[in-house]
């Protein structure tokens, strides 16, 4: 999602004359095809140029056969810059190989923060940012965290979201998954649930204490779930049951946002969700104690109500009481993200 307008404004400078091209590059982190596969497709992204295939296997596992096999196809194929997106351990581990090769390193979504070690994304954004050299940035609060961390404000770009390019670009294309019929789902009447993140999915009795009161709750009804495959582990032989809770796959980009769109509510531990749905001025609760994404709160649709299950009941009083928030779209998220991103790279590198 944040690569594909990224993409199709290279596409589009290199047809208005420009002397710029790319090489896109799947490390194989995502190798479910739901969670990858689809989107290219969905998406309109060219097949990779090459598909490092390093998927599975613990945290420095995955980071160690990213870096071994992309400094292969670096020294294969050298290029002026590598640009790498939000913050998987592929961020990280492609921008510590571009550097130690001596190439230069442009992140896109730089300078977000969540101030919590214990997320594997604060680490790959920590250090993805103390060695890249062209930062884009997605708010005001971003360019705050870069320029306080030392970085010289002449590198920060303040662009915008390409994860709303895509959301825009594609908003009128969306499709009703297969559960929306099946469960005879109407608009603004059921909630979409995700969660994924360690500490809310990989202890079993807190994540059955989160679901009770998520059911408890929900006034009755219809709660989608879409499991993600870490969830699915804690999932089984739980017990977890209620007539309103409907269990479904991971979904297409074009399905789950269709679903997004029309919900009632979300409730989600995801960070880019968050973002869409203050887009899409969608109500939002997100069940983690901290936020990378402060603007969705400060001006979007997003509460932050933490993990405690007892934060649920009141968060959902709101909600069905009428007095959730309106919400208001932030700055520069008009669809247009890639545009800047890429006229900024030309203006640096005289393209």
């Amino acid at each position: 999602m944040k690569i594909a307008p990224i993409v199709h404004a290279i596409q589009k400078a290199k047809k208005g004359g420009k002397e710029m091209d790319f090489r896109l590059i799947h490390t194989g982190q995502h190798f479910d095809k739901k969670m990858s596969g689809d989107f290219f497709e969905q998406l309109n992204i060219p097949e990779p140029h090459a598909n490092l295939e390093a998927g599975g296997g613990t945290q420095a596992e995955q980071t160690a056969a990213i870096m071994v096999r992309f400094e292969q196809e670096l020294l294969t194929n050298p290029t002026d810059l590598v640009l790498v997106v939000g913050d998987v351990t592929s961020t990280m581990a492609c921008a510590i190989t571009a550097q130690k090769l001596g190439v230069k390193v442009a992140h896109v979504e730089a300078g977000i923060r969540s101030n919590d070690w214990t997320m594997p994304e604060e680490i790959n954004r920590l250090v993805t940012d103390s060695i890249t050299n062209f930062f884009f940035t997605t708010s005001e609060i971003a360019n705050e965290n870069l320029i306080r961390s030392g970085v010289e404000k002449e590198r920060v770009f303040f662009v915008g979201n390409t994860m709303i390019d895509t959301l825009l670009k594609n908003r009128e294309r969306f499709v009703a998954p297969l559960i929306w019929n099946e469960v005879g789902l109407s608009d603004k009447n059921y909630i979409v649930l995700t969660l994924h993140r360690p500490g809310n999915v990989d202890q079993e009795q807190h994540l059955k204490l989160l679901l009770n009161e998520i059911i408890l709750n929900s006034n009755s009804i219809p709660i989608i779930f879409p499991v993600h495959p870490r969830t699915a582990k804690s999932l089984q032989g739980m017990g977890i049951a209620a007539p309103n809770l409907h269990f479904t796959e991971p979904l297409s980009y074009l399905e789950f946002n269709f679903l997004v769109e029309k919900a009632k509510l979300v409730v989600t531990d995801s960070g880019g969700i968050t973002e869409e749905t203050t887009v899409m001025g969608v109500p939002c609760i997100t069940l983690r104690d901290n936020t990378e994404r402060p603007e969705t709160i400060t001006i979007g649709t997003n509460e932050l109500i933490g993990t405690n299950p007892r934060a649920i009941k009141p968060a959902f009083e709101k909600l069905f009481n009428g007095e959730w928030k309106k919400g208001s779209i932030p700055e520069l998220w008009d669809g247009h993200t890639a545009e800047r991103i890429i006229n900024s790279i030309s203006a640096l590198f005289e393209v």
